[in-house]
């Protein structure tokens, strides 16, 4: 059955390639991101975008907008905005903390408020997070901020699945190990992860669609690496 799905931070990685994924699958997607150029040159048909900033009301009241007028509800919603920052603990500023909290917890919470109304009992939130955010996974020296948001979304993920669990919808979230992206290139440049963004990109896909019958409030950590 065809869905109705919102990705966030699809304007490159793990999240442009969920919505090259999608094309002709007889879903409709919305993307979303900051820069929206990116996926519209994909030129795909049943993919709608427009530049999006998740910490910016004005910008979260266009999506509720846009569902409103030309879908009335959405059946997922995958998370998947995120901003890394590696720098050691004593170089960390104030502001790199919030930048972190205000994209990978704050817009997800902003974004999800609002979308929640669209959804019935069989919907599902896929928010993505870190193995840096899991209890007893490896934390690598210059992650403070963006590991300990990431262990934020958990939390609140497991929080919203209780809440929710009488009347839907299910909420469950991803604790990705390393994928090769441009983000990951960026805060550690040379190093070569095991996933291609494409391959977590279907995983991701497959789990939004099919997870909720089998998960609720769960965290699955995926990751080939140990710890």
């Amino acid at each position: 059955m065809a869905k109705n799905i919102i990705i966030t931070g699809t304007s490159r990685g793990i999240g442009y390639q969920m919505v090259a994924l999608l094309e002709d699958s007889g879903h409709k997607v919305l993307a979303l991101s900051r820069d929206a150029a990116p996926i519209s040159g994909l030129d795909i048909s049943n993919c709608t975008c427009f530049s999006c900033d998740i910490t910016e009301s004005k910008d979260i009241k266009k999506v509720s907008a846009f569902v409103k007028e030309h879908w009335g509800h959405v059946d997922i919603l995958i998370n998947n905005s995120g901003y890394l920052v590696s720098k050691p603990f004593n170089k960390l500023k104030y502001e790199d903390f919030k930048t972190s909290y205000d994209v990978n917890v704050f817009g997800a919470v902003s974004l999800t408020q609002a979308i929640l109304p669209f959804m019935k009992k069989d919907g599902h939130v896929v928010n993505i997070s870190s193995m840096g955010g899991v209890r007893g996974s490896a934390k690598f020296p210059g992650l403070a901020a963006y590991s300990s948001s990431k262990g934020a979304i958990i939390t609140l993920t497991e929080v919203l699945a209780e809440e929710y669990k009488e009347t839907g919808p299910q909420f469950n979230v991803l604790a990705l190990g390393s994928v090769q992206t441009e983000m990951l290139e960026e805060a550690f440049p040379g190093y070569k992860a095991p996933l291609s963004a494409k391959e977590m990109a279907k995983y991701i896909i497959d789990f939004s669609i099919k997870g909720n019958k089998f998960y609720n409030g769960k965290v699955l950590e995926v990751s080939s690496s140990t710890p």
